[in-house]
């Protein structure tokens, strides 16, 4: 990054960088702005660090060649959509698709932040074209769904077989089921990753023509490009699987979790 924007400050009149909003100090506080505190430790000529460090030095290369009026820091949070290959909205509509009681990790109201890539794209080149600068948070405003919403969603293009069993959160947490990574997009209410994850203020964005589509054609035209490629979405080689064993999870349903009948999209449990 450090390179490309040096090459690049007298050659071009802006310089969009895809952050993370990893940069911020952990734990970020809930509502997180543009204006909380960093991660420290971070240069533009430091070496590979970890995620957070090696993020923030990417956006301190771009702001010393190009200047905060013209680098736009684009801090992305939980992405999603067609041609996903980290398998988070992949491995719950696989999940659901194939029937029967699905682990659902409550509550099914619990809020849930992230932002279609095709939102993401239309958003970053309205910057260009509006000659923007600075950082923006870059996710859908919080509460644009919840978990409910979204697992309604797989069920409905999915066809509708699976019976969502919502389960309380600590009974998940007692089964050492990891949020997150075993079940993607949840995160514990009131802990700090759903704080750091899930709360983000984006009126920057807002104010500046983010819009966000509805959860459904997220999830729908997830559902018919994973068809279009006979169900097997690709994965990145330096990321970790992601999703829960079956084993684990037909463990935690014969407990108890959930009760018969619970979870059927429209139904409040």
């Amino acid at each position: 990054v450090r390179d490309a924007a040096r090459l690049l400050r007298d050659r071009a009149g802006r310089y969009v960088y895809v952050s993370s909003r990893s940069v911020y100090a952990w734990p970020p506080p809930a509502g997180c702005a543009e204006d909380a505190p960093l991660v420290e430790g971070a240069s533009a000529d430091a070496g590979p660090s970890d995620y957070a460090r090696d993020k923030r030095g990417g956006e301190l290369a771009v702001s010393d060649a190009f200047g905060a009026d013209r680098s736009v820091l684009v801090r992305a949070g939980l992405i999603l959509g067609p041609y996903e290959n980290i398998g988070r909205l992949p491995w719950w509509l696989d999940r659901v698709a194939r029937g029967g009681p699905v682990l659902a990790p409550g509550p099914r109201e619990l809020p849930v932040q992230y932002i279609d890539v095709r939102d993401l794209a239309d958003w970053t080149l309205g910057t260009v074209e509006r000659e923007l600068g600075g950082p923006y948070n870059l996710v859908s405003p919080p509460g644009h769904t919840t978990m409910g919403g979204l697992l309604d969603a797989c069920a409905t293009v999915t066809g509708g077989t699976a019976e969502l069993r919502w389960t309380d959160p600590g009974t998940v947490l007692a089964a050492g089921i990891e949020p997150w990574v075993q079940l993607p997009v949840w995160t514990p209410p009131g802990s700090d990753l759903h704080d750091a994850l899930h709360t983000a203020d984006v009126s920057r964005a807002l104010a500046t023509g983010l819009t966000c589509r509805p959860v459904e054609d997220t999830v729908a035209d997830t559902w018919a490009w994973l068809r279009s490629i006979g169900g097997t979405a690709p994965r990145r080689p330096d990321r970790p699987p992601v999703g829960l064993d079956p084993e684990t999870e037909a463990e935690v349903l014969a407990a108890g979790a959930g009760g018969p009948g619970r979870g059927v999209p429209g139904n409040t449990p």
